[in-house]
């Protein structure tokens, strides 16, 4: 088979004190997520796609929250160490496509750096890059102001 298709997802607590990383920039906002890294759902998300797709288990496998190396890093480390798991296996990213669910901060306005972002860290053009925002029309804990969650499906191809 030339090419594999992934999901991913991940939810994070939003707390106070902490710094909201999403997509690999940082977003002024009073609240951050909580987590062992810098807490970016929609990295994480991603990268549970890509493994998933190159059928190499998940992010907490391969990136323990009880490791050391992996308290307070940078997402976009991750993410780059993903893309070289599933390069080792022959894959290369054929196009992402995510969403990120949260009341506030709107995400919409962000769009264009994230995607910047990931498609220099993932090293493939912005146009294989596609991030969406949606809300829950308040209702649990995204609605509450609780946590922010994020969705990802990949396609990889084999080289």
């Amino acid at each position: 088979m030339n090419i594999r298709v992934g999901f991913g997802f991940d939810v994070h607590k939003l707390v106070e004190g902490r710094e909201l990383w999403l997509g690999g920039i940082k977003i002024d906002h009073t609240l951050g997520l909580l987590g062992h890294s810098d807490a970016d759902v929609l990295i994480h998300a991603v990268c549970d796609a890509l493994l998933g797709a190159a059928n190499m288990r998940d992010i907490g496998w391969h990136f323990p929250d009880t490791s050391p190396e992996t308290l307070n890093v940078d997402s976009k480390i991750l993410l780059r160490k993903t893309m070289l798991l599933i390069a080792s296996k022959g894959y290369k990213l054929g196009n992402m496509d995510a969403t990120i669910c949260a009341e506030r901060p709107k995400i919409n306005p962000h769009v264009p750096a994230m995607k910047a972002c990931l498609a220099d860290v993932m090293d493939t053009d912005e146009d294989n890059i596609s991030i969406k925002a949606t809300t829950t029309e308040r209702l649990g804990f995204t609605g509450r102001e609780e946590g922010i969650s994020a969705y990802a499906t990949v396609l990889i191809v084999k080289e």
